[in-house]
């Protein structure tokens, strides 16, 4: 056999391959392989993120405590609200039996008219001051001028002498249980005065040349 024969022949090929093969395996090795993050950058990154989840928890533990605290506050102040407003309309009646006596036996100071009259006043008394001590305060907006928050106004009566929409009659007491309207106040307001706003403007000046 030649030695071109050798060189041209299967061996030859299997050879070339071979060396073709060891190229790729060494271009391979060659190849830079990706850089490895700085250990150090890794644990800051990890450090920022738990920072920042845990003050996350944080706040909202702290509004969940704010929460809870004004629901129990809440419980603890409009717990009664419903038994207090029970015991409103037992007021209101023992104050009809109050209205319903008539002036002219009132004057007459019958000895067991006069008793029976203030032992319901100080019935009366007596349960909104216990209602008081519960929170339950009695609104006296005689004189205000006309809150839709606190009052309802069941009628208008005419009066050119004071400012328009104050409260000049009570119909039924209201009240407030903490800073809540438990009942609001039925009243009449003043109709065909001057509007709030020019009662002050006139009292201002009124009150500069004083």
């Amino acid at each position: 056999m030649t030695d071109e024969t050798t060189k041209n022949g299967p061996d030859a090929a299997a050879a070339e391959a071979a060396d073709d093969a060891a190229a790729n395996v060494e271009n391979e090795t060659t190849v830079e392989a990706p850089p490895q993050p700085d250990p150090l950058e890794v644990l800051k990154a990890e450090n920022v993120e738990l920072r920042e989840r845990y003050l996350r928890l944080a706040a909202e533990m702290d509004n969940l405590r704010r929460r809870t605290e004004r629901d129990v506050k809440d419980a603890k102040s409009y717990s009664v609200a419903g038994f207090a407003r029970d015991m409103l309309a037992v007021s209101d009646n023992l104050r009809r039996a109050l209205d319903a006596i008539p002036a002219e036996a009132k004057e007459a100071g019958e000895a067991g008219l006069d008793t029976l009259i203030e032992g319901v006043e100080m019935t009366e008394r007596s349960m909104l001051s216990a209602l008081e001590r519960h929170g339950v305060r009695k609104l006296d907006p005689v004189g205000q001028k006309f809150d839709p928050n606190f009052h309802q106004a069941m009628f208008e009566i005419p009066n050119a002498e004071v400012p328009n929409n104050t409260v000049l009659q009570v119909v039924q007491a209201g009240f407030t249980i903490g800073e809540r309207v438990l009942r609001p106040a039925m009243v009449g307001v003043a109709k065909g005065g001057p509007k709030a706003a020019e009662a002050d403007i006139n009292t201002a000046f009124t009150e500069k040349d004083a």
